[in-house]
């Protein structure tokens, strides 16, 4: 019985809105869209999702509460107006006889070469005084996806030993070893 008298309520409160406010809604919805087809098909939302839900908590007087209404409408349109700039719509052919890059064996070979120097330097270097350097600097360098405090967590060292560590192995690289991207 009781969903009964809330339904009842909520098509008067609806009867209500319209009658008294349906004028404001769609100026407030012509002022987001700009357009009177949009504007009064977003107020249709309004109506429809009012009537689907009919949420006491959002009563006011004998029909709804304005600001909600105005928020539902912002909301919405904001809503669609960024599901429209996700897909992008062209007229122009996609052209498939694209000719493709040469996969450049060269650079790769001077990349490897590169990293193969890397690793080899600081083998030589863990039998140096730099040795603690030289392996903090390798356990940074490998885990790709670490941060320095992560590596000094790890290692249980402070973070200021550890970037003191790496900022010195990369120095001593730099001035020993080429470049490979140069």
């Amino acid at each position: 019985m009781i969903t009964g008298s809330l339904d009842l309520n909520c098509e008067e409160r609806l009867v209500n809105l319209y009658s008294n406010s349906h004028s404001w809604l769609i100026k407030y919805a012509l002022k987001l869209t700009k357009q009177r087809e949009e504007a009064e098909d977003l107020v249709g939302d309004l109506y429809e999702y009012l009537n689907k839900k009919c949420n006491e908590k959002i009563f006011w007087g004998d029909a709804y509460h304005m600001f909600y209404c105005y928020k539902f409408l912002e909301s919405r349109w904001i809503n669609k107006v960024k599901k429209l700039n996700k897909v992008v719509i062209t007229d122009t052919p996609i052209d498939t006889e694209e000719v493709e890059e040469e996969y450049d064996i060269e650079g790769d070979m001077r990349l490897q070469h590169g990293h193969d120097d890397v690793m080899n330097e600081l083998k030589r270097l863990s039998g140096t005084k730099m040795w603690a350097s030289a392996r903090i600097f390798e356990i940074y360098w490998m885990s790709a996806d670490k941060t320095l405090d992560e590596v000094a967590k790890d290692i249980k060292i402070s973070k200021s030993t550890v970037f003191l560590a790496v900022r010195k192995i990369r120095r001593y690289l730099k001035e020993v070893l080429d470049n490979p991207f140069e």
